[in-house]
């Protein structure tokens, strides 16, 4: 009797310790560790709110953007976006500085906007990586913009090649296709309707780059791509319905509709992809010729890489596994940074008759009536003048962040472990201290001699990134800009419709909130 009353009471101790533990790892979590990292930050000089518990500035944020996101913005000379796109990061600036912190849940995020802070930042990776993306984002895609380390080094390597200037040579035929088609397709709309006819482009442009992409990643396999993307277009909306609402850890694998409907979305995926890759596989194994496409030079880099390093070392080649992830995330890199610069450049040239028939008169001059070629693209200054002023307006990505895993120095400031950085790329665009005050015109000449003078050598225009991680795909999105651009050009006039609302909102990618309806005049 004596030893079972002894065994129960040691088992109750266990448990109690046990219970007494994880209460004290979730006060931590939830208090006493943001508490912690508040106080450090506030000796450093750092300003921001009080931590509020669980949801720090989450919910003042949210109520801020559903207002912002009620009322459109008058479109007039200036640009002024970021109340509307980030009402809160907007407020922080003005109350507390740029020396300042926000709460995301229980972790602070401190604010990075001095150009050589962005560009250790930036360059540091090892001190700064890449926050853990939530298991709901991964499930959309992966790859190489998500991963660290050795495996980030091996599929940057093998990738690097893939976008050399001779495989995006090779590929400018399908480029060419896909624009042809749209722009076919706005000559009928026009023709239709008396020279002249009112048309979204917003949808017109989406579906011109997932249909660049589906040609230029899969060639022979095109309609397979494009299947592929309609579903991860699907897959888009439900984790867009996850990321606006609080993570709770294991509730993806609750059978509801939606997480349901993912992991049956991420299965055909895979099917198809698997399916796909192994085909090429296999010819290549024939020896058959390398496909001019995304994959196929994918591919080829990869078995080079194997054939260079030796079969038995582990950090060599690809995986089909890795492949997949990579052709996911051709789709979100591709489709949607080119169709939302396309989307402004037409809005904005819409707003500046001006600078779109400057634009008119180069591609007239350089390639007359004659379908643009690739090499003719690099001789279009006003038109890269124009692309690199919206990307300044109207980045795709509005911010970046990175986290810090242990105690870190950043110039001034000594970065306690367990914060994260924000680099809020629109603010920093738009910031007078380091444009001018007319940081929120529209006026590409700023670029007329190039990024470097633009900036004054320093790091303030980082629409693809910048540092080691540099957009791998930005060659790739600003030959389809321009190459899109050009034929538009060559063959209408354009206007923004009466219809027109301006409403620049951030769902992952900046895009006009209502569309784009625009009026087209044939030429």
């Amino acid at each position: 009797m004596e030893v079972t009353v002894a065994s129960w009471a040691a088992l109750s101790l266990v448990f109690v310790s046990i219970i007494a533990r994880w209460v004290w790892g979730v006060l931590d979590w939830l208090w006493f560790k943001p508490k912690k990292l508040e106080r450090s930050l506030r000796e450093l000089g750092l300003k921001g709110n009080s931590y509020r518990f669980m949801y720090g500035d989450l919910k003042e944020n949210a109520n801020l953007l559903e207002q912002a996101s009620s009322k459109p913005m008058n479109l007039s000379t200036s640009h002024d976006i970021v109340p509307r796109v980030t009402p809160f990061d907007d407020q922080a600036l003005k109350t507390y500085g740029k020396d300042s912190f926000v709460w995301i849940g229980t972790s602070p995020m401190v604010n990075i906007m001095n150009p050589e802070d962005v560009k250790a930042v930036l360059t540091k990776m090892d001190n700064f990586p890449k926050p853990e993306a939530s298991p709901l984002i991964k499930l959309l895609a992966q790859g190489i913009a998500a991963y660290e380390g050795e495996k980030w080094v091996k599929h940057r390597r093998i990738i690097n090649p893939t976008f050399h200037v001779e495989k995006l040579k090779r590929m400018f035929p399908a480029f060419h296709e896909s624009c042809d088609d749209m722009i076919k397709e706005w000559e009928s709309s026009v023709s239709k309707r008396d020279s002249s006819c009112e048309l979204d482009v917003f949808p017109s442009l989406q579906h011109l780059t997932a249909d660049v992409i589906s040609r230029t990643a899969f060639g022979s396999s095109y309609q397979e791509g494009r299947k592929i993307f309609e579903l991860l277009k699907e897959q888009t909306g439900y984790a867009l319905k996850a990321v606006h609402t609080i993570y709770i850890p294991g509730w993806r694998f609750v059978p509801t509709k939606m997480n349901k409907r993912m992991k049956q979305i991420d299965k055909e995926i895979r099917g198809l992809l698997k399916g796909i890759i192994i085909k090429r596989e296999q010819a290549i194994k024939a020896g058959e010729a390398t496909k001019d496409d995304l994959l196929g030079a994918l591919l080829e880099s990869s078995l080079n890489d194997i054939q260079e390093r030796g079969k038995n070392n582990k950090s060599v080649g690809m995986s089909i596994e890795d492949v997949i992830e990579e052709c996911k995330l051709f789709y979100f890199a591709g489709q949607e940074t080119t169709s939302v610069l396309l989307v402004w450049t037409m809005i904005l040239l819409s707003q500046n008759q001006n600078w779109q028939e400057r634009a008119r008169q180069e591609v007239l001059q350089v390639f007359g009536s004659n379908k643009p070629d690739f090499d003719g693209l690099t001789h279009l200054k006003v038109v890269t003048m124009i692309l690199l002023e919206v990307l300044r307006l109207y980045p795709p990505l509005v911010m970046m962040s990175r986290t810090v895993h242990k105690k870190t120095q950043l110039k001034k400031f000594s970065l306690p472990a367990g914060v994260e950085v924000s680099l809020p790329t629109l603010l920093i665009h738009h910031d007078k201290e380091l444009w001018g005050d007319d940081a929120n015109e529209f006026k590409p000449e700023r670029f007329s001699e190039g990024v470097s003078k633009a900036t004054k050598n320093q790091l303030s225009f980082f629409p693809f990134g910048a540092g080691p991680r540099i957009c791998v795909g930005q060659n790739f999105a600003m030959i389809e800009a321009k190459l899109a651009l050009s034929l538009i050009l060559q063959h209408f006039t354009f206007e923004l419709s009466p219809s027109y609302t301006h409403a620049p909102s951030s769902l992952i990618i900046l895009q006009p909130q209502y569309g784009a309806p625009i009026i087209l005049h044939k030429r």
